[in-house]
C-alpha cells in the first residue's frame, strides 16, 4: 500500500504553467486580492514586505506589450530588416493580450547586497505561493521572464521605482482546457551525516 501525499502535494503536482487561457473572460477583483495576500505569507528575512505587484487587465496588457515592443524596436536600429528581430517585436505588442489578467511582480532593492538578494528570493517564493494559490483557485497561469524583466520601459509602465528589480511577468486567467501534471524528474538529493 502506497502512501497518499497531503492535499498540498497533490495540488503542487496539480500546479502547470498554461497559456491555454480564455483572454475574454474577466478574473473577478476579490481572487486577485485574495492571490496576492496568500502571496505575501511567503518567507520574508526582517520581514522587508519587499514584494510590488502590478494588476494589469484591459488595454493596460496592450500598453505593457507597446512598451516592450518600442523597446525591442529601438534595440533593433539597424537590423529593422531582419524577419526575426521583426517577429519579436510584433510578438512583444500581442503577448499580453493572450491572458485577461498580468501580474508585474517586482522586488525592493535592499540596503545592502544581502538583503537585496534576500528581497529577491522572497518575491521568487511569494510567486509560486500565488502560482500554487490560483492553481487551487481553478486558474490557468504561466510565470514569464526574458526580456521584459531587464527592459526600462517595462519597468517605467508599470510604476515601479528605478531601483526595483522586476522578478516576473505573471500570466493569469481561467483554462481553456486542463491539463494533467507535468512529469518532473527526480531531484538530486545527497544525505550528508558526517563533518
Amino acid at each position: 500500500m502506497t502512501e497518499q501525499p497531503p492535499a498540498f502535494g497533490a495540488l503542487a503536482r496539480q500546479r502547470r504553467s498554461n497559456l491555454r487561457i480564455d483572454p475574454d473572460r474577466a478574473v473577478e477583483p476579490a481572487i486577485l486580492e485574495a492571490l496576492i495576500a496568500t502571496a505575501t505569507t511567503a518567507p520574508n528575512h526582517h520581514r522587508t514586505n519587499p514584494w510590488r505587484f502590478r494588476i494589469i487587465t484591459g488595454e493596460g496588457r496592450r500598453g505593457l506589450g507597446a512598451a516592450l515592443a518600442g523597446e525591442l524596436a529601438e534595440d533593433m536600429v539597424g537590423d529593422a530588416d531582419d524577419p526575426v528581430r521583426a517577429a519579436k517585436v510584433a510578438k512583444a505588442r500581442s503577448k499580453y493580450l493572450r491572458a485577461p489578467v498580468m501580474l508585474a511582480v517586482a522586488s525592493r532593492t535592499g540596503p545592502d547586497p544581502i538583503s537585496t538578494i534576500e528581497n529577491r528570493d522572497a518575491v521568487a517564493a511569494a510567486i509560486q505561493t500565488l502560482l500554487l494559490a490560483a492553481t487551487e483557485a481553478g486558474l490557468a497561469s504561466l510565470w514569464s521572464t526574458g526580456a521584459a524583466v531587464t527592459s526600462p520601459a517595462v519597468a517605467r509602465f508599470c510604476r515601479f521605482d528605478p531601483t526595483d528589480a522586476v522578478v516576473g511577468l505573471i500570466y493569469l486567467g481561467w483554462p481553456t482546457e486542463n491539463l494533467g501534471p507535468v512529469e518532473r524528474p527526480p531531484a538530486e538529493i545527497i544525505h550528508i551525516d558526517r563533518a
